[in-house]
């Protein structure tokens, strides 16, 4: 059995992927959403999925931005607080993926305290929302990482202390689920961290100054912070989870791993799509080799996402190669409406499904 839970995060990322032989069922939760996704919509789906006081066998934060961490603090919170209060607990965890900041980007401990003291700049946190989203996301991951450590959770066990393409270059069997790590590599982190510590050179005094426009602008040049993305396999179907990767990392991940052919192309039964569907992430090339029977977007239109070019790109190269892909919305868009009117489906062969308003997830039924 191989089922995908997509479950409504707006703008953000949360997945369930449910497995097992038999009616043995296993559960991985693969990011939480940003604010009110547990509250609204991941408890539900985890009381009626995985059941009260059912297991998670692993719990990935793919990385520290607030549209994929939060859910993942509010559920852990939630689960200390019924421990105190001697209540049966939501779930149980038994291990957590999670790439610290302070591993990941900052082993040397000189990148958090800048990006910190930015916090404290005024119109910084009002103006520069993806500044802000990562100087928020240093103090959530640590934050996860300490409720971990007081529910007495595993981090990284039986993977590395730090989840690359270099630490885990061979595959590792999870409850009988085959996990492929294909991103973020080591160079991946160290070009990060130096493309952080360059825009902290070349901006800390213009953002100084405070001027909203300055504040705004230089918020667009914000690195990405990397992704863990991986590869799951189970009864041969496979799903490529890519979180905020670029797709140019991705591939270079995949090859890595062995995992494209001799054309450079793989194809996935499902393919969550990088950082919901936004075109500065990935290009179209990435559709003409990685390719897919179902894809999945998590985004509401915020941000521009998904991106009307990115589903342009991906429909164009769909109908090239001959294939009729599903594509599975959790929220229709402006962009996802201009795709229906500019290629319509009928004539370019593909299915769009959107997460009905009101529910909490789409269930992807695998095998």
């Amino acid at each position: 059995m191989l089922k995908l839970h997509v479950i409504q995060a707006r703008y953000g990322d949360c997945l369930l992927l449910e497995y097992g032989p038999g009616v043995q069922q296993h559960f991985m939760l693969i990011d939480g959403g940003p604010p009110k996704t547990f509250d609204d919509d991941l408890m539900d789906v985890l009381n009626s999925v995985v059941g009260e006081g059912g297991r998670l066998g692993r719990v990935v934060l793919s990385h520290i931005d607030n549209d994929h961490i939060v859910g993942l603090v509010d559920l852990f919170s939630e689960m200390r607080r019924q421990r105190a209060d001697g209540e049966t607990e939501l779930v149980s965890v038994g291990g957590l993926w999670h790439n610290s900041f302070a591993k990941a980007i900052d082993p040397q401990g000189l990148v958090a305290p800048r990006m910190m003291a930015l916090a404290g700049i005024a119109g910084v946190a009002s103006t520069m929302d993806h500044a802000g989203a990562a100087i928020n996301g240093i103090s959530e991951g640590n934050k996860l990482r300490q409720l971990a450590l007081l529910l007495q959770i595993p981090i990284n066990s039986g993977m590395a202390e730090l989840i690359t393409v270099d630490s885990v270059p061979a595959s590792k069997m999870v409850d009988g689920l085959k996990v492929t790590i294909v991103g973020p590599t080591q160079e991946n982190l160290d070009q990060l961290r130096a493309d952080w510590e360059a825009w902290l050179d070349a901006h800390e005094e213009e953002i100084a100054i405070g001027d909203p426009q300055t504040l705004a602008n230089l918020d667009k040049t914000v690195p990405n912070l990397s992704s863990i993305s991986f590869v799951t396999e189970m009864d041969s179907k496979t799903i490529l989870f890519t979180g905020d990767a670029r797709s140019d990392h991705v591939r270079a991940g995949l090859a890595a791993q062995g995992l494209l052919d001799g054309n450079g192309a793989a194809h996935f039964d499902v393919l969550k799509l990088p950082h919901h569907g936004s075109d500065r992430n990935i290009d179209r090339a990435f559709f003409d080799k990685i390719t897919a029977d179902r894809y999945v977007i998590s985004a509401n239109g915020r941000d521009g996402n998904p991106d009307l070019k990115t589903l342009l790109w991906l429909v164009d190269a769909a109908h090239a190669d001959g294939r009729s892909p599903e594509i599975i919305l959790t929220n229709q868009t402006d962009s996802s409406k201009q795709l229906v009117a500019q290629r319509k489906p009928s004539t370019h062969g593909y299915k769009l499904t959107v997460l009905k308003a009101g529910k909490h997830s789409i269930t992807l039924e695998l095998a």
